[in-house]
């Protein structure tokens, strides 16, 4: 466990700060098309880092090279849902770009979709 995060984390209860309360309770990023495999990456440094919550400012650390939706998600330890709306919020701000590595319809191959899901899960 990283002791960065002792004062948020219990070990029998899980996180003290449930997901959707870093959310606001929103299930929906304002931000359509942002899929498991869509690119993000900082694109520029807030003006006022005071008026982001803590997992906007570590998404804003980690997306230093392009991650996938997924890797965020998966770094931040939230649910893929909470991944997408908060970095809805930045991507609105203009704070983190985006941008499809592969279209939807160019995802026909089962065996890269599988091995997606497998490496998903191993994270």
């Amino acid at each position: 466990m990283n002791p960065d995060h002792d004062w948020w984390y219990d070990e029998a209860a899980g996180p003290l700060v449930r997901p959707y309360a870093m959310t606001r309770g929103r299930t929906r990023a304002n931000t359509p098309n942002l899929n498991l495999v869509t690119q993000v990456r900082a694109a520029a440094p807030p003006t006022d880092p005071g008026s982001l919550s803590p997992e906007h400012l570590q998404i804003l650390e980690i997306c230093t090279a392009p991650l996938s939706v997924a890797e965020v998600a998966a770094y931040l330890d939230v649910p893929l849902v909470v991944a997408k709306v908060l970095l809805g919020d930045l991507i609105e701000r203009g704070h983190i770009a985006a941008g499809a590595l592969f279209q939807t319809s160019d995802i026909n191959d089962t065996t890269f979709l599988q091995a997606v899901l497998d490496g998903i899960r191993r994270i």
